[in-house]
């Protein structure tokens, strides 16, 4: 998917069976927080307020990149089994799509990457990382698999998406320009936020933009009489 929504490409990705997993056995924990979109609309806010770029960064396979704490074995896929070992089972060294932990693990991840970086979460939000120095700061705001970061010091910025890099596979993105639906535009006079494209893909599905404009919601030949009570 690109940042607005829409498809990008096809592909295919090799899916657990979550389902057949049992609580206590093959995972034990599973909450994963997941940050709100009123914090989103504050760091907005605050580069606004301040001046300052918002740049954008996707993870690619992100929730992959989870280091597992139980031991779980899955079948063969179907079409790769190996011949002369169809009964061999396959051992999970990192997480995989469809684990009922693989959320909360790339999460645990990804908090332990930013700590050692001298970052702190935010006790609001576990999705938002804080980091201060002489330098200046830094704000980034995990969902998902997207980053925001907004940032008084280039140097700081740039810094911080070299160590990410080096840690996942990761798209810079570069200046922020669409966050859950939500268009970003930057004027002389701060950040215009916009949900246009969310309009747009709405009224696509839903009308398939064979209507006709019309000013008011209401038909316009409806006739309201006086309430004579």
């Amino acid at each position: 998917m690109k940042a607005d929504g829409s498809i990008d490409k096809y592909k295919a990705r090799l899916v657990i069976k979550g389902y057949k997993q049992k609580e206590g056995l093959d995972y034990f924990d599973t909450y994963s927080p997941v940050t709100r979109i009123n914090f989103i609309r504050m760091i907005l806010a605050i580069a606004a307020l301040r001046n300052l770029e918002v740049q954008q960064i996707d993870v690619k396979t992100a929730f992959l990149n989870g280091d597992l704490d139980e031991e779980i074995y899955m079948e063969q896929p179907e079409g790769f089994v190996t011949l002369g070992k169809e009964k061999k089972v396959c051992k999970l060294v990192k997480s995989l799509y469809g684990l009922k932990q693989a959320p909360k693990q790339w999460h645990e991840k990804f908090d332990n990457a930013m700590i050692s970086k001298g970052f702190k979460i935010n006790e609001c939000d576990k999705c938002v990382y804080i980091k201060e120095t002489e330098n200046g700061y830094i704000i980034l705001c995990l969902y998902l698999d997207d980053i925001l970061i907004a940032g008084s010091d280039d140097r700081m910025i740039k810094s911080t998406k070299n160590m990410l890099n080096s840690r996942f596979d990761m798209k810079d993105m570069g200046l922020a320009d669409v966050i859950l639906g939500i268009k970003i535009m930057r004027t002389s006079d701060g950040l215009i936020l916009s949900q246009s494209y969310y309009i747009d893909k709405i009224l696509e599905k839903c009308t398939k933009n064979d209507s006709r404009i019309s000013n008011t919601p209401i038909n316009n030949n409806l006739h309201l009489s006086k309430n004579r009570g």
